[in-house]
């Protein structure tokens, strides 16, 4: 006996009898099924490294790891160093201002939908970081026209009841002096 499924005959083991399900034994109810739309919400841990980073946010502070064995400071902390592959277990408070190493101003929003306000989202190197270590985030108080790679910036916090641990607790970041 032969069996289509899809476009594709198999075999099936001779004490197998049956038939391919026509639309019509649906339709007459002559086999059962069943029609289910589960409600399945997904949630996860942000892990060691990344939930105290997120809490030291919330208390208006920017953490960072250091590797023991090679010396880097990590922005955003990691659990191991990924050049030593070396655990990692100590934290360092880092400074809320740095560099813009890279930008992009938007002008249409996530959806493709025209923006007012032109969108300035940049990699900031965090001070007291190793190189190229940082964040990407928004930037305010600042003309799309005058951005430039190198520009000095600081972390401007929302007020600390309205923090959540999130990165979104630094509203943007604006440009400094020096």
């Amino acid at each position: 006996m032969k069996l289509a499924v899809g476009k594709k005959d198999i075999s099936c083991p001779p004490y197998v009898k049956g038939r391919e399900i026509e639309l019509e034994d649906l339709k007459e109810k002559k086999v059962t099924y069943v029609e289910d739309h589960p409600d399945i919400r997904y949630s996860f841990t942000a892990g060691q490294a990344i939930s105290k980073f997120l809490k030291g946010l919330k208390e208006g502070k920017i953490l960072g790891v250091k590797c023991n064995k090679c010396g880097r400071v990590m922005v955003p902390p990691r659990e191991f160093c990924e050049l030593c592959f070396k655990p990692i277990n100590e934290w360092v408070e880092l400074k809320d201002t740095g560099v813009v190493e890279t930008f992009s101003i938007s002008y249409i929003d996530p959806d493709a939908k025209p923006l007012e306000e032109p969108e300035i989202v940049a990699v900031i190197a965090i001070d007291g970081a190793s190189p190229h270590m940082g964040i990407l985030h928004k930037l305010g108080e600042v003309d799309p026209e005058k951005v430039y790679i190198g520009m000095r910036v600081k972390a401007v916090w929302k007020p600390e009841e309205e923090r959540e641990g999130a990165i979104t607790d630094i509203k943007y970041w604006k440009p400094i002096e020096g």
